[in-house]
């Protein structure tokens, strides 16, 4: 029985592009957890989209084995994402350990999503260690940033690690703070089984595999257990560690975290936060895990063939598994047929999740115009949640509608200062504070609509700060706001997929850039097509797509007037009847335009 005193879990927290990739890559070399012929940058970042983009998208869990002063410690890594994003999956990695190690990067010193995550891990009691990264870089302000660290957690300066997870100088320091730093996990051997899921996976030959963390008891190859929410059971056919590979073993101990393969078909029945137990001797309550998630931002996702239907819905309940935050149900649209409403964290979540829909699950998939859900109060005193354009209620029902307002919290250089404000401003900011962190740096407190930061929020802000920006926010509540309902008419008919709910004083300037784009995205047909936003019977804006004509006067040279007037009279009615049989085909490009309106 391996002593529970020489385990240790941890993640590594940090901002974007702050090195906790490269961090964990040099403490895998360190302990020898890989051969050199396995080894790779980012060798945690298993997805070709991580890779791509240089994110981390998945908190990934690996053991490694370290011999500390003659002893053997087993420790327990989770990677975690870095971007806004992806926070729920750093909170969960974050319920699963006893410490973290808050990776700043000596360069650029401490960023906002630094700031939350460590709040994030503060929140769960975990043992922090700050680590300055980089100092082998030029730019490095090592004393600054070490100044920066103090004031924000109040630790000693020599409590500070110096490394470069490059070169791996500093690294074996790192290592040895692990062990004697962070605490090793509670837990009772001998109490009925407590097992909390983290994360989990599907394998289409081994059905769903479950990552968890043991809390109390032990959990063994054969065991009947159940899952504490879902109330299902099933039989223990593997467990093991986790390394590169999964490792198969008899027993996963207390304070371990591990892996189980049941023979699940199912992605319906594993829960994220769930709590595994034995059948025969259950334990009394379940773990109290992390909260469930809530999506800041809805988009419709339908399939390209109206056929694919079913094979979207079992692709997404697979990706659900892999990823808890991403939540749908069933909808229709009269434009696009069957399809999915989803709900997203953010914009890149969503890039993230048609991408994976389309390499992982070979799914073309149509996104509709992502939106916040709006509370609407209705003139009979009900609340209505709505995450859809069209399934607001009639305008004469409707009292008021509430959306969503956020604090954001903005660090930048105060050269950048004017700009932001502006930006902030025009997107119906308040300002509730401003603190300079340093002489050139600033941290700005904004409390705005998440409707306005959804679309291209994040992009300006990183334009105008020349990337220096950065940006965190949290929901804080609803306020009244004057929203209208803009409709998008194709020769008369609305186009559900394209509505949109706007604030008032920002419909008539969206409306006609809408329309100029649509204008050059939608191919000409034989008939004239009408592109139009409307709000409720009134129309704001209107362009025309130019029909494709045949030339009906080239047989007809010299002679009357009437000669061709009558051609074209006749060509005038072919149209006409046209226009009422055929129909507007809408690329999927002009979906997507929408979002990328300046």
């Amino acid at each position: 029985m391996k002593k529970m005193k020489n385990i240790r879990n941890f993640c590594i927290i940090a901002h974007i592009d702050h090195g906790k990739s490269t961090l964990a890559d040099r403490l895998l070399e360190y302990t020898h957890t890989l051969s050199e012929r396995e080894m790779e940058d980012q060798v945690l970042d298993s997805m070709d989209l991580e890779r791509e983009k240089g994110i981390t998208i998945k908190s990934h869990a690996i053991q490694m084995v370290y011999n500390y002063k003659g002893e053997k410690y087993i420790l327990n890594l989770i990677d975690t994402p870095g971007h806004v994003d992806f926070s729920y999956e750093v909170s969960r990695a974050i319920a699963s350990c006893e410490g973290a190690l808050l990776v700043v990067d000596a360069t650029q010193g401490i960023q906002a999503q630094t700031i939350s995550n460590l709040y994030l891990a503060i929140n769960h009691d975990l043992e922090i260690i700050p680590v300055l990264n980089k100092i082998d870089m030029d730019a490095a302000m090592v004393d600054v940033v070490s100044d920066q660290i103090v004031d924000l957690i109040g630790c000693d300066r020599d409590e500070i690690l110096l490394c470069s997870a490059k070169t791996g100088e500093g690294v074996p320091a790192i290592l040895d703070a692990v062990v004697e730093r962070f605490p090793a996990p509670k837990g009772d051997p001998d109490a009925p089984l407590q097992a909390l899921i983290f994360d989990s996976v599907f394998n289409p030959f081994r059905g769903v595999i479950a990552y968890f963390k043991v809390v109390n008891g032990v959990i063994r190859r054969g065991d009947k257990v159940k899952f504490f929410n879902t109330g299902k059971e099933y039989e223990a056919d593997e467990v093991g560690y986790l390394r590169l590979k999964m490792c198969p073993t008899e027993e996963v101990t207390t304070g371990n975290v591990g892996y189980i393969i049941s023979g699940i078909k199912t992605a319906v029945e594993v829960k994220v936060g769930d709590t595994i137990t034995h059948v025969d001797r259950p334990c009394e309550s379940s773990i109290a895990g992390f909260e469930e998630v809530k999506p800041m931002l809805f988009a419709g996702v339908y399939p390209v063939e109206s056929d694919e239907y079913e094979n979207l819905r079992a692709s997404l309940e697979k990706l659900q598994l892999n990823d808890a935050s991403l939540v749908f149900d069933p909808e229709s649209s009269l434009a696009l047929g069957f399809g999915f409403r989803c709900g997203f964290l953010g914009l890149l979540h969503l890039e993230i999740v048609q991408e994976r829909l389309y390499r992982e699950f070979d799914m073309d998939v149509i996104t509709t115009v992502p939106n916040v859900s709006y509370k609407v109060y209705t003139t009979q005193g009900e609340t209505v949640d709505v995450h859809n354009p069209s399934g607001l209620p009639a305008p004469t029902l409707i009292d008021r509608i509430e959306e969503p307002y956020i604090r954001a919290q903005i660090i930048s250089k105060s050269e950048f200062f004017g700009q932001i404000m502006k930006l902030c401003l025009d997107k119906r900011g308040v300002l509730k504070g401003q603190h300079f962190l340093t002489a050139d740096r600033v941290e700005l407190t904004y409390d705005m609509p998440l409707a306005e930061i959804v679309f291209d929020f994040y992009d300006k802000l990183k334009s105008i700060s020349r990337g220096y920006a950065s940006f965190d926010y949290h929901v804080i509540g609803y306020q009244k706001a004057d929203l209208v309902k803009l409709d998008i008419l194709l020769n008369g008919e609305s186009v559900d997929a394209l509505s949109s709910l706007i604030h008032r004083d920002r419909a008539y300037d969206f409306g006609r850039r809408i329309c100029e784009k649509l204008k050059e995205l939608i191919p000409r047909q034989q008939f004239e097509i009408a592109i139009q936003a409307a709000i409720g019977a009134k129309i704001i804006a209107r362009e025309t797509v130019k029909a494709v004509r045949k030339d009906v006067l080239a047989k007809c040279y010299g002679g009357d007037i009437t000669r061709k007037r009558k051609l074209l009279e006749k060509q005038k009615k072919g149209k006409k009847r046209m226009r009422q049989i055929g129909n507007v085909e809408v690329p999927q490009s002009a979906f997507m335009a929408v979002l990328k309106l300046d």
